[in-house]
């Protein structure tokens, strides 16, 4: 049977339909959280400072461009197969870019996106090739990659030890994944060039079981431990050093192993660990005097509100800035504020961040310019050395800005991507 209502009841029915339904932009940029699971203490900062952004842009720009800006958000749980459920969820809703925040998602979703048409901005993180844009054409990895990390790490010490690593030990502790394997390669190279042994040490995820690598740290007495982690097993690591007396100014993290969750923990046994970052510390930036104004003291914080200057949420918040800058690059260049993901593409690839529009946005001093070109999706890799003060409470940044070693690391990436190019069939272009 057919039912039928009266017009008055179907338009007052429709009415409280449209006002209940969420208000759509026309800019739409996913997170690809994850806010449960073992590394969520990790994923719940860098996604409410993703999101805060965005929220800063609407409440007090208007958006980007006049345009507003919608963030919604997926759960991955870090995991591969959820991440890629994800971004089948999403796709049909045309975001103009997606940063998944980890490798395995990141390595299933490269030869999607470039079928797909959208930009993939995974910066630190996910393929280090990528870099190269005449063979990744829709990917993004700027301001630096793991192996410009792994690099950035060796010149520090070779900094520590006049210029000399002859006969030296250098341990990799790394999670045992896409991600904790990226250096190794780059390590590899470096100790052939730099005459030091590197000994491996894959840890298992969640990475809450290490007494053995530690045990096999203290037998081998290595001079330097190098550590890509992430969550827990930062937690575990620092621990595990402290517990074996490790000295703590030669044990070095990636920047994925140098937030405030990764030392708390182990107390005063913690102080002088140090850790790889590509942006400033702390919340002393005009920027978070405005998020405190338009998006915290206004109720409209994606989190609970006590993140604001962690490490953690200042690199979510750090990615949200680069992708607004490359929108609004696109709109410029095409002419319009509701751009495509293809334009936003455009905008990526003729992004440039100087130092005075980093101060513009309330970020003097926090990065390092990036510029980017069809042959570099990477910017130019620097990244700085930040120790953890127990005692304060707090990272204070103890290098400037450190260039990668590029006679090493260009040609690795060359090789790679040329190899990926050949499994793929992809024909390099801006030649």
């Amino acid at each position: 049977m057919k039912l039928t209502f009266p017009a008055p009841i179907l338009a007052a029915t429709a009415a409280a339909m449209m006002a209940a339904a969420p208000a759509m932009a026309d800019l739409v940029v996913p997170n690809m959280s994850y806010r449960t699971g073992p590394y969520a203490a990790n994923g719940i900062p860098y996604a409410d400072g993703f999101n805060d952004y965005f929220t800063l842009l609407n409440e007090r720009d208007g958006g980007i461009g006049g345009e507003l800006v919608r963030v919604p958000e997926c759960e991955t749980a870090y995991n591969t197969e959820k991440g890629v459920e994800c971004y089948e969820a999403l796709r049909p809703d045309n975001p103009l870019v997606l940063n998944p925040l980890s490798t395995g998602i990141t390595y299933q979703l490269i030869p999607r996106v470039g079928v797909d048409g959208i930009p993939l901005y995974t910066p630190g993180y996910g393929r280090t090739s990528a870099k190269n844009g005449s063979v990744f054409e829709w990917v993004f990895n700027a301001p630096a990659n793991y192996w410009d990390g792994a690099s950035v790490a060796v010149k520090h010490i070779l900094d520590q030890e006049g210029g000399d690593l002859s006969g030296k030990k250098i341990a990799l502790v790394y999670h045992n994944s896409a991600y904790g394997k990226e250096p190794i390669r780059t390590l590899q190279e470096l100790g052939e060039k730099h005459g030091f042994q590197l000994i491996e040490l894959p840890v298992d995820a969640p990475g809450q079981e290490q007494k053995s690598q530690w045990l096999q740290i203290r037998r081998e007495q290595p001079d330097y431990v190098i550590m890509y982690a992430w969550g827990v097993m930062n937690q575990v690591a620092i621990q595990e050093a402290v517990n074996i007396r490790f000295p703590m100014d030669k044990f070095i993290g990636i920047w994925w192993s140098g937030s405030e969750n990764d030392v708390r923990a182990a107390g005063a046994g913690a102080d002088g660990y140090k850790a790889l970052t590509f942006h400033g510390v702390g919340r002393d930036y005009p920027l978070y005097d405005d998020m405190q104004q338009y998006v915290f003291d206004a109720g409209k914080a994606s989190g609970a509100g006590d993140q604001l200057g962690s490490v953690i949420y200042s690199r979510g918040v750090y990615a949200a800035v680069v992708i607004a800058e490359a929108i609004r690059t696109a709109q410029e260049l095409a002419g319009t504020a509701d751009v495509t993901a293809a334009q936003v593409r455009d905008g990526f690839e003729a992004l440039e961040i100087t130092a005075e529009r980093m101060a513009e946005l309330g970020l003097p001093d926090f990065g390092q310019p990036i510029s980017l070109s069809c042959e570099n999706h990477g910017g130019d890799g620097l990244a700085r050395l930040q120790q953890w003060s127990a005692g304060d409470g707090q990272w204070s940044l103890i290098t400037d800005f450190i260039e990668p070693d590029a006679e090493i690391l260009d040609a690795l990436i060359e090789s790679d991507s040329a190899a990926f190019a050949q499994e793929s069939g992809i024909t390099p272009r801006c030649d």
